[in-house]
């Protein structure tokens, strides 16, 4: 069973970056960000539960991934630890980037170059989950 619920995170985040496309068109940086923090999301968990390990139930697990990387090969284990700083930056960004706030636009605040920083550190994660 852990192995379909795997296949179908990968898969939702798969979809998740034609979405991400779209949004890139409509020069909506900020719902760039935020899909590519759910992609992230969806990978992670689909690796945990490659490995045995039930997910935990909050947005970001890299460092539970990270705690126990003796379960992945090593080169793997090395990619994701290069990720973990852009992991936890999408986590930041999540709540403000989908809500703002009275003195935060995200649609104002957001630049091509943080979506492509977003959708990048995204590609990265779903490379690596195509090689578990």
């Amino acid at each position: 069973m852990k192995e379909l619920l795997a296949a179908d995170y990968i898969r939702r985040a798969k979809i998740r970056v034609k979405i991400i496309k779209e949004f890139f068109k409509e020069r909506d940086y900020a719902d760039v960000i935020r899909v590519s923090q759910e992609i992230v999301e969806l990978v992670e968990k689909a690796i945990l539960l490659k490995m045995g390990i039930v997910p935990p139930k909050w947005h970001d697990v890299i460092d539970v991934i990270l705690e126990t990387k003796e379960k992945l090969p090593e080169e793997i284990g090395k990619k994701i630890s290069k990720l973990r700083r852009g992991a936890k930056w999408l986590r930041s960004q999540r709540e403000i980037a989908f809500y703002g706030d009275e003195d935060f636009l995200p649609l104002k605040e957001y630049t091509l170059k943080d979506a492509k920083k977003a959708y990048e550190i995204a590609k990265k994660f779903l490379e690596i989950a195509e090689k578990i």
